[in-house]
């Protein structure tokens, strides 16, 4: 919806009812005519906050001690909507991401098809995938954890 800067959706097909609206500024209550809420949006970043580690320590005699900086941890690229996980444009093209893949906020790593409309889905963060925690071709739910990235 962003990407075509679409603000509503509503589509009706018998006795199905689905109505979509994007930003916090509509109203977000359910309604007679709307039985539906809305979700608030879930951030997709689930990293801890960076703290700085002195790399030197001096001890109450003065000498110095060598403290280890500790690495980030690993974050994870969770899928922002319901729906069929697909690690390739198609059966017989090259995966997006592979474990070892180093990819930044604008690297897409998979397709999350919806409704069948395939979505490309983007890292939103830079690193390396160090691990695939989906099988091509199975159903995902909205949060869902779908890659492990190493922060870089």
């Amino acid at each position: 919806m962003k990407k075509n800067a679409i603000s509503e959706f509503e589509m009706e097909k018998n006795d199905f009812k689905i109505k979509l609206k994007r930003g916090l500024s509509g109203n977000t209550s359910p309604t007679e005519d709307s039985p539906y809420l809305l979700a608030p949006p879930v951030p997709h970043i689930l990293a801890q906050p960076a703290t700085p580690v002195p790399s030197a320590q001096q001890d109450a005699r003065g000498s110095t001690a060598t403290v280890s900086s500790k690495l980030p941890a690993e974050t994870e690229i969770v899928s922002p909507m319901i729906g069929t996980f697909y690690a390739s444009p198609s059966p017989d093209a090259p995966l997006y991401a592979e474990v070892g893949t180093r990819v930044n906020p604008e690297s897409v790593v998979c397709i999350v098809e919806a409704m069948k409309v395939m979505n490309e889905i983007k890292a939103e963060k830079s690193g390396i995938i160090t691990e695939i925690l989906i099988e091509n071709a199975k159903p995902v739910e909205f949060g869902q954890a779908l890659f492990k990235v190493k922060p870089n």
